[in-house]
């Protein structure tokens, strides 16, 4: 299809729908009606009116005639030419529709139309016939700003509106129309500059030059926890500003985005537009239409915020840049921080990927020059770094039913009785993560997953962390109908948190966990709380391993720290050392305090335990490096799964097997498989594996193409799932 400027020179165009549609659909374009590629439209399908988006390429070769005819344009902005390609690219990479990837970009159709403009009034100098105090005051705060709106400038001069509708009456206000108010207030780059030290100082020029040089870069901000990498990326945000540029700025929790929010805050005077699942859909929409014009100009959001589709995007941050998080799982899979340097790399500008202990696919790319590299060494303000130390739960166990070792347990008296704070980790929710009956055996599994389910005594339920199902904690077996013999079994925080209650019925303790009631409100509050040192013992999952400063915390004890080696994960030594370094980060972050880390474990001898131990992570990160260049391993191979399930486990596994039977020979790649998921059955459905291996330059995109064209195509409930660089091997 030919095309003429950015108006098509034919009636029918091809038409992006948000649904699971491999390419776009014809339509035809009545007369009068005026698109170009990017423009969002809205399109029969079927018997149903839907968005989508004007996108680029040849039409069917159909009679415009023929053809159904796009019912309207939307007055939005369009899809700029580097966001279709970035759709287009993520679809392509992903093996996904684009259909589906285009729906990520249009999360908010009823910001498609332009916002409704405010009634509002403006002064015409005129005096009424009779004054009065409050009109007085009225007229004298209406000298703060050109237009106002009724209510606005009521509270601005603390009367009631009445009073301005009596001046409005006499002639002295006229109406005007104003436009809607800005999702988050302009950020002041001059606003709140922080103090740097030389390092930092350094590290931050070298940030902002490449923003103010333009063009694609990719730079690792490492620095330990504590050295101030925020303060530091934030000087580079405030060069995209000056620059008239937007900022994207990735979170992997929503639980960070509150203390992240509050520094922002502080160095611009503004807060970002935030974007993640929390936001009220008014305010979601609010955003959206506000980033497509261009007139937000910060957002930090989770990895949904890639998609935004921004006016004029000059700048790219993806804090805690290895955190798993970053990888959706579910429709399109895809990893946030590799996209994120994709869509840097089409739009051609910076992007900033920051962690103190980056990925090793990150550390590797960094080492070989395709990534820049600044380096904190020291943390702010000469804050020493815990001094950290492994116990060995072989020599030093705790108690009978207890998990806390004596070791760590008199550490947590000491501190407590000094006034400090104390932190124990536990990266495992609830209460217990099994439950059984000791006199026939029963133990209490999910009926629609292959899981236990998990005790979670606070709410008095058992619940599977995997879909969802719960049922009321029992008094008696179900199998055997014995009363009061179902026993815990291992800990979960809220067994170690009664454990401290037990030990330290003085101390204020505080428990931190993502599916504790309140959401997060209730976490926020807790958070400020623990910042001011309104708590003694704080016992917490992963989510208080990143991101918070407690500057009374001097003791970070990790229970059951060997639980993220014990399955055939690849990056289960990377993930286990990430959590321990940051969680241990935790302590020390004031100077003048000196601190430790005490970790729990029965493999003291296990390399990632001595790379903690001895603070050498660069000791780590060469034996990792090391032993994926050995096996081939991602960033030096390549890897792809395929999940294939069903309502039964041998349509599966037939399934699995004709697609492995389709696969070509190719001395580059091979297949994996099938067998059976370690996570077996999920949601009631039967799980069965196929792992994809090939060399770094291997075309695994168009191997598993060719496979899934050649196989059978998937009959009843059989479905399949193909996750590029999979994260996950449950």
């Amino acid at each position: 299809m030919s095309q003429t400027g950015q108006l098509f020179e034919t009636r029918v165009v091809p038409v992006l729908v948000p649904l699971p549609a491999e390419r776009p659909y014809s339509y035809a374009v009545p007369d009068g009606m005026e698109v170009a590629p990017g423009s969002i439209v809205q399109v029969p399908l079927g018997p149903r009116q839907v968005a989508g988006v004007v996108w680029n390429g040849a039409t069917d070769r159909v009679d415009a005639k023929k053809l159904r005819p796009i019912t309207r344009v939307f007055d939005c902005p369009p899809l700029d030419a580097t966001m279709r390609r970035f759709i287009d690219w993520v679809a392509d990479y992903t093996l996904s529709p684009p259909g589906l990837v285009v729906r990520m970009a249009l999360r908010a159709p009823a910001a498609f139309d332009p916002e409704a403009w405010i009634e509002g009034i403006e002064a015409t100098g005129a005096s009424p016939e009779r004054m009065t105090v409050a009109r007085e005051r009225v007229l004298a705060a209406a000298q703060d700003a050109l237009a106002w709106s009724r209510s606005g400038l009521a509270h601005a001069a603390g009367v009631t509106p009445s009073v301005v509708d009596g001046l409005i009456k006499q002639g002295s206000f006229r109406g005007v129309r104003l436009p809607p108010p800005a999702a988050v207030a302009a950020p002041d780059t001059g606003y709140g500059r922080a103090e740097l030290n030389a390092d930092q100082r350094a590290g931050a020029d070298s940030l902002a030059a490449s923003v103010a040089k333009g063009g694609f870069s990719t730079t690792l901000l490492e620095g330990v926890t504590g050295s101030g990498k925020t303060e530091v990326y934030f000087e580079a945000v405030a060069r995209a500003l000056d620059l008239g540029q937007q900022v994207l700025i990735l979170l992997p929790e929503i639980a960070l985005t509150q203390s992240f929010i509050d520094r922002f805050h502080a160095r611009f005077g503004a807060p970002p537009a935030e974007w993640h699942s929390d936001v009220a859909p008014r305010q979601r929409e609010k955003i959206w239409r506000q980033v497509v014009e261009g007139r937000v100009k910060v957002v930090a959001g989770a990895r949904s915020a890639l998609f935004l589709p921004f006016q004029n995007l000059g700048l790219i941050i993806v804090d805690e840049e290895h955190d798993p998080a970053y990888k959706q799982e579910e429709r399109t899979f895809y990893h946030a921080r590799d996209m994120a340097v994709v869509r840097g790399s089409l739009g051609g500008f910076p992007v900033i990927l920051a962690s103190a202990t980056p990925s090793v696919e990150t550390r590797v790319n960094a080492a070989s020059g395709r990534y820049g590299h600044v380096r904190l060494a020291g943390r702010f303000a000469e804050a020493a770094m815990p001094d950290l130390s492994l116990i060995d739960m072989r020599a030093a166990p705790p108690p009978r039913g207890r998990f806390v070792s004596p070791v760590l347990g008199k550490a947590i008296a000491d501190t407590i009785a000094r006034g400090e704070q104390a932190l124990l980790f536990l990266n495992r929710r609830g209460y217990a993560p099994l439950t059984l009956c000791r006199v026939c055996g029963h133990r209490f599994q999910c009926p629609d997953c292959s899981t236990w389910l998990v005790d979670h005594r606070l709410r008095g339920q058992l619940q599977c962390h995997h879909c969802g199902f719960a049922v009321p904690r029992p008094e008696a077996c179900p199998e055997c109908g014995t009363l009061d013999h179902l026993v815990a079994c291992g800990p979960g925080v809220e067994r170690i948190a009664e454990e401290m209650l037990t030990d330290f019925p003085e101390a204020r303790t505080i428990l931190l966990s993502s599916d504790l009631p309140g959401g997060a409100r209730r976490l926020r509050r807790e958070l400020d709380a623990i910042a001011d040192g309104e708590a003694d013992i704080v016992i917490g999952t992963q989510l208080v391993a990143k991101g918070h400063h407690f500057p009374m915390m001097t003791l970070v004890g990790a229970i059951d720290a060997d639980l993220g080696l014990a399955n055939g994960d690849p990056r289960a030594a990377e993930r286990t050392f990430q959590l321990l370094h940051q969680v241990t980060g935790r302590a020390g972050r004031s100077g003048g305090r000196s601190s430790r880390g005490l970790i729990q474990t029965f493999q003291p001898e296990h390399p990632v335990m001595q790379a903690i131990a001895s603070g050498d992570a660069s000791r780590f990160y060469e034996r990792e490096i090391a032993e994926r260049e050995r096996t081939g391993l991602p960033p030096f191979g390549r890897l792809a799964s395929v999940i294939v399930s069903a309502n039964s486990r041998k349509e599966a596994e037939d399934h699995a097997r004709s697609l492995r039977r389709a696969a070509t020979e190719d001395g580059d790649i091979e297949v994996l498989g099938p067998a059976e998921a370690p996570l077996a059955v999920l949601r009631g459905r039967h799980r069965f594996r196929l792992l994809v291996h090939g060399t770094r330059r291997s075309p695994i995109q168009v191997f598993l193409r060719a496979m899934v064209a050649a196989a059978p195509r998937p009959r009843g409930s059989v479905q399949v799932q193909i996750d590029v660089d999979p994260q996950s091997f449950l």
